[in-house]
Order: structure tokens, then sequence, then C-alpha cells
């Protein structure tokens, strides 16, 4: 036991020491004038403790047993996902929650680390040989829609997005076909072109339906970005807000607790899905970059690990985490300067959120298991 806690990677633990600090710091500043919420900073900390806790015991247990049970796992969420459709609580125009007294419990968030796992596994069976069409990537892609049509239909166009990156970044790293990765981006290519030809063209019936079925800020969110000259001021008010506030912080921010954008309440959400704005207001800049710069360092250790591990599988299950991490981070900051539509994607280890911590920290904890099972065993054979 000794011996494998002594393999835990101390950087990676710093690194989220430090994210927790800013954390909590922007969500006390966040909520410090709503009552509703003012006691958010303290739950997010015992969130931490609770994810640290399940990080460095991971590291006890073999990666393997869980990468071998993919398929259980996989039903699991499959079924999880079917359920909070049928009896979850809905949130922001999407029922994907299950709601247990104060606490509540997402399963699009658990589906991405299985579907991480599972894509392992799959890709695995190949043993770094180029990946065939239809014995490979036909598969892996009927594995991948499954849990991607049930998320969206919550509708949870964030973590379905998630899903898509997820799938691409594991299989780029599962040595992919440069004829299929080219056919794959003129596919992508062609699907957004039509689908904004389309959204243009039935914007009157695309909206008529949406706020029939009580999902108009979807349209209100694409339309946004589609069209950020026709989109009204109340469309575009949150993203505008979100810019203003970040340009006002300037280069060393307005001081803590002193945000007016956000203390105004002119930025919604600041303490989970915008709280990019919260540290750009207040910190500017120079705090943006040191939260940016965080993120580099944990993504460049876990890109360590995988280049040294010998288990394919294992490297692939590291790869899947870091697309993960980086798309989360750069949709969330990107949505907030107006680089990428608005979603419900937080930023990692610093949104507010038990559920998307709890899942984040796990996934580190994978990442420990994975390093401290490297020199303990061979390169298993299945």
């Amino acid at each position: 036991m000794l011996n494998k806690l002594k393999k835990l990677d101390w950087g990676i633990i710093i690194i989220l020491l430090c994210l927790m600090v800013v954390s909590v710091l922007a969500i006390h500043s966040a909520t410090a004038h709503n009552p509703i919420y003012h006691n958010h900073h303290f739950k997010q900390l015992m969130f931490f403790g609770l994810g640290f806790f399940v990080a460095i015991a991971a590291v006890l247990f073999d990666y393997r047993v869980v990468l071998k049970s993919w398929h259980v796992l996989y039903a699991i969420g499959i079924i999880l996902l079917i359920l909070v459709y049928f009896l979850g609580a809905e949130l922001n125009g999407a029922k994907g929650w299950f709601r247990f007294g104060q606490l509540s419990f997402q399963p699009a968030e658990v589906v991405k680390i299985i579907l991480i796992i599972g894509l392992a596994y799959l890709l695995g069976r190949r043993q770094g040989e180029r990946l065939n069409f239809s014995n490979d990537i036909l598969i892996i892609g009927a594995f991948a829609f499954l849990p991607f049509l049930l998320v969206m239909i919550q509708p949870d166009l964030g973590n379905a997005i998630i899903y898509v990156v997820i799938v691409i970044g594991m299989l780029w790293i599962g040595n992919v076909k440069y004829m299929h990765v080219a056919i794959g981006l003129a596919a992508a290519v062609g699907c957004v072109i039509l689908f904004m030809f389309l959204f243009n063209l039935f914007n009157t019936e695309i909206q008529g339906f949406l706020e029939e079925q009580k999902k108009s800020h979807w349209f209100d969110r694409i339309n946004t970005f589609v069209n950020p000259e026709e989109a009204s001021a109340d469309d575009k008010r949150q993203s505008q807000n979100a810019q203003i506030a970040i340009g006002s912080g300037g280069l060393n921010g307005d001081g803590y607790l002193q945000g007016d954008m956000i203390n105004g309440g002119f930025v919604p959400y600041t303490y989970s899905d915008s709280i990019f704005v919260v540290i750009g207001e207040e910190f500017g800049f120079q705090g943006s970059a040191i939260l940016l710069l965080l993120y580099f360092l944990l993504i460049y250790r876990m890109i360590i690990i995988a280049f040294k591990c010998h288990d394919r599988r294992a490297a692939y299950m590291v790869i899947g985490i870091v697309s993960m991490f980086v798309f989360q981070v750069f949709q969330n900051i990107g949505m907030m300067i107006g680089l990428m539509p608005i979603t419900g994607i937080t930023l990692p280890f610093v949104s507010y959120g038990g559920t998307s911590l709890l899942l984040n920290m796990a996934s580190i904890g994978l990442v420990f298991s994975i390093k401290a099972h490297q020199e303990v065993y061979e390169l298993a054979d299945n």
C-alpha cells in the first residue's frame, strides 16, 4: 500500500490544491451578495475534500479491474440515462438530474468516464495497428452514439459535444487512418455548413417548434452565435456582459469582491458556468493567465504519464481524460469571450458542482492508478 501511495503524482496534487483555492475564492465572491447561495464555497470545499479522498484512494485499486468491467459499466450508464429521462428533475430546460433532497446527481457526467474506459478497451484490441473502418470505427461510433443520443434528447448539448470530442481524441491517438480523418473532417464541415444553412432557412419554424417544446433557450443560444447581428439584445446580453466584465478587469483586475458586473448580477451563474468572468473581472489578465498555466501544467503532467504507459489501453484512457479536460476549458472560456456558443459546460475543478467535481477527481484518480500500476504489471494480453 505504501509503495503505491509513494507513486502518487504530487505535482498534480499541488496543481489541484491551487485550483481548489481559486475555485473556493471565486465561488465565494460570486455568491457573497446572494443569501441563497452564500454557503456554496463551503460545500465546494467539502466536495474537494471528498474528491481528494477518492483520487488518492483510487491509486490502491488496479485500473485493469475497471477496464475489464467496461461492458457492465456501459450498461449501467445507459440504464441511468434512460431512467433520468423519465424520473429525473428538470433544470434549465434539461431533464438530466436525479434529486435526493438537497443533493443532485447527473448521470451524463458519469457516462463521460465510462465512455473513456469502454473506448480504451475497444481501441486496445488493435495493439497500436491502424484502425479498420468496418471492424473498429463503426463499432466505436455505435458504442458512443447511444449515450450521445440519450443525452441529446434530455437535452444536454454540452455533455453531448464532450462525448464527441472524447471519441475524436481517442480515435486520433488510437492510430486512425489519415484517409478516415480527412473523410471525418469533410463530413463534419459539411454537417456544420448544412446545419447553418437549414437553421437560417427554417429559422422561424425552428423557433416556433422549440418554443412549443419549452426549449426556447436552445434557439436563443444558437441564434446568438450563428446570427449575432440579428439576435436581440436579450439574447446577446449574457455574452456581451461577460465580455464587458472580463475586459473591465484589465491587467490586474478590480480586486477581490470588487467586481461590479458580478455584484450587480449582470452575468448569470457566475458561481458555475460563468465563473471565469469572476476571475477575469476581479483578478484581471494576470489571474486568468495563472489559471490557464495551472491547466497547462495539469495537462502536461497527464500527457507525460500517458507517454510512460506500457499498456496502450492505459495510455488511451489518459488521453481520453486529457481530451475531456482540454475541450471543457476551451469551451467554457471561449463562450465567455465570444469565441464559442454558450452551453452548460463547466470549468473543470473551478465551477461549483458536486457531480462534475467528483467525476473530475475520480478521473484524476484513474490516472493515479494507471501511473502506480505501470511498474507493477506487465502488458496485459487482452
